[in-house]
């Protein structure tokens, strides 16, 4: 039986996601207290943490984290998708860029798209899906200004028609590398 990335019975599968379908992930605003906070614990750089310094610099104030930014989409993609998802782990990411500073207070609206997919010649009741996002900053007006992080990455997702079991070595209850 698969399941969905938070636990619940999955609605999408390998085959419901063609090249070309798009999701909106919505609009995530930037917390600034939460996003120094992981600075300190975990990219403690003095343009995320230190608000005199970075004041002075080219950024006018601190700007995030980039993988406080990555961590950002990957709560809008678990809610938007994810969790209605009969989703595996990602074999990886093919590409991050940080395209421009992020800021306490912006608001970022996500966009994901499906771009190829396959059968998985490594777990057997999967299908790789190849996708990319674009998280992009609002204006004031709630019109798009620019983008602040890309990504290309892949995706493992059960096939409707062939659902791994538990049993199955290559199954999601396996979380060891299978390639």
């Amino acid at each position: 039986m698969s399941l969905s990335g938070t636990g619940a019975a999955p609605d999408l599968y390998f085959e419901d996601l063609e090249p070309g379908l798009s999701f909106d992930l919505g609009v995530t605003e930037v917390d600034g207290a939460e996003m120094v906070a992981f600075a300190r614990r975990f990219d403690p750089q003095w343009y995320h943490v230190d608000e005199a310094l970075a004041a002075e610099s080219a950024y006018g104030a601190p700007i995030a984290s980039g993988l406080y930014t990555l961590s950002l989409f990957m709560r809008a993609y678990v809610d938007g998708v994810l969790s209605q998802a009969a989703a595996a782990a990602s074999p990886g990411l093919e590409e991050v860029r940080w395209t421009a500073p992020v800021y306490a207070g912006d608001r970022l609206t996500t966009l994901l798209r499906v771009v190829d997919r396959g059968l998985s010649r490594a777990r057997p009741g999967f299908g790789t899906v190849v996708l990319t996002a674009t998280m992009t900053r609002l204006g004031a007006d709630g019109e798009p200004e620019d983008d602040v992080l890309r990504l290309r990455f892949r995706g493992w997702f059960a096939r409707r028609s062939h659902e791994a079991t538990p049993a199955d070595p290559a199954s999601p209850a396996d979380p060891r590398p299978t390639g």
